[in-house]
């Protein structure tokens, strides 16, 4: 079950305003007790000071002093026969110390204060319930207005809670009301410093879902478009195999059927590649592997390719050699480079594939004997389908954005030169 905020913030500050309330009764009463004593220890001091001693004779006839329901006194006199008490109920021990003394009888605790005056033993005590009652009542007088307030802040803290949160109502109404297609930011205007970071947060989102959407649908227009050139080239190719007279021309429509074949399966399985390699696609997972074999056994694949025409691929670099990274799309990143290399390259050419540690970082180089790209054109070999104007190979204009992809993805850095012949491609882990 969700917890509700308002709920939450309630409970915990009325909590909170109970124990201070609490501790604050209990500080007060602390007080109020410790000048409840400080006031009846005087006022017993000066009672007993101040009454007159009866002698045996008039003990139980004349004396009446004024008495108080809480004070009980009594006197001795020098041979300890005990001349007046004012509650007879009430028996307390004789108390030979002087002074204040704390003395417990009838069940009860008494603040007992004793006085030699004259030839008497004069003793005033008290019970200290009496003394705590009265802090008690200081206490309640004190704190009984704040606990009658309670329920006035219960009620002023759930009004302004709710009002403050209804700010959030607000925003998850506006986001429920929205579909798909609308990505424009939340309004932000008189939103609380509290909520901000949650809107704003969720404005970020809208605006990666927004970059994301509009690639992904200039990606499908993209492709639809090159889609489309290699698939009508195809069945006029296929028409004209259809209509050739001889086996000559057969076979020659027959091969450029092939040659279409390949190139439009080369697109799609970029275009898939490239695919794989958007954010959030496929999980990125990184480890540390062997780069050195792995850039060796990505030559090997490509020897077949590379004798086709007459190219001399090789390798140059340590045997051993481990980073961490996704090897898998290292891998990829490879394919592309190597097979731009040959497909670029003339017959009889060379390609190399360096690699070397320096400095703490990884140098993958690849080099080929090729026409080279114009400086011009430098930049823009990253975008999607680009293709450099006049070049002879038919390639899917995806390579080297695949290339650039995974690169990001490693936080790694890219330069392209011309070597003249050639172009050299640097990857800098």
């Amino acid at each position: 079950m969700n917890a509700s905020i308002r709920r939450t913030l309630l409970l915990w500050l009325s909590l909170g305003i109970t124990i201070g309330i609490a501790l604050a009764a209990l500080l007060v009463y602390m007080q109020a007790r410790e000048q409840a004593d400080d006031l009846f220890d005087y006022q017993m001091k000066q009672m007993v000071a101040s009454l007159p001693i009866p002698t045996i004779d008039t003990a139980n006839r004349e004396f009446e002093p004024e008495q108080q329901e809480d004070i009980v006194i009594q006197m001795w006199d020098n041979n300890g026969l005990r001349i007046y008490r004012s509650h007879p109920n009430t028996n307390l021990p004789q108390r030979t110390e002087l002074g204040f003394t704390d003395v417990v009888a009838s069940g009860a605790t008494w603040r007992v204060y004793s006085a030699q005056i004259g030839n008497a033993l004069v003793q005033a005590a008290q019970p200290l319930s009496a003394r705590e009652a009265v802090a008690a009542q200081m206490a309640l007088r004190t704190t009984g207005p704040l606990l009658l307030l309670l329920p006035v802040l219960a009620l002023l803290i759930w009004l302004t809670v709710g009002k403050s949160l209804s700010k959030v109502v607000d925003v998850a109404s506006e986001v429920g009301k929205r579909d798909a297609e609308s990505l424009d930011p939340i309004s932000e205007h008189a939103i609380p410093e509290e909520i901000l970071p949650l809107t704003s947060a969720l404005n970020g989102l809208l605006a990666r879902l927004g970059t994301a959407i509009n690639l992904q649908r200039m990606f499908v227009a993209d492709a639809a478009h090159e889609l489309k050139t290699p698939l009508t080239a195809l069945k006029l190719q296929l028409q004209l195999a259809r209509r050739a007279q001889s086996e000559a021309d057969r076979t020659s429509a027959f091969d450029d059927l092939n040659k279409g074949i390949e190139r439009s399966s080369h697109l799609v399985q970029q275009l898939l590649t490239l695919a794989r390699q958007e954010p959030g696609a496929v999980e990125l997972v990184k480890a540390e592997f062997n780069i050195a074999a792995l850039v060796r056994s990505t030559i090997a694949e490509f020897a077949g390719m590379a004798n086709n025409k007459n190219i001399d691929l090789g390798f140059i670099g340590a045997e051993e050699l481990s980073m961490t990274g996704d090897a898998s799309r290292i891998r990829t990143m490879l394919d592309n480079l190597i097979d731009n290399a040959i497909r670029y390259s003339p017959a009889y050419g060379k390609v190399d594939v360096a690699l070397a540690a320096a400095d703490e970082k990884i140098l993958l180089t690849v080099s080929d004997q090729g026409p080279g790209i114009p400086e011009e054109d430098l930049q823009r070999v990253y975008d999607r389908f680009y293709r450099v104007p006049g070049s002879e190979s038919q390639g899917s204009g995806l390579g080297l954005a695949i290339v650039k992809q995974i690169a990001d993805q490693h936080a790694a850095a890219i330069t392209i030169i011309n070597t003249h012949p050639g172009l050299t491609v640097t990857i800098q882990f």
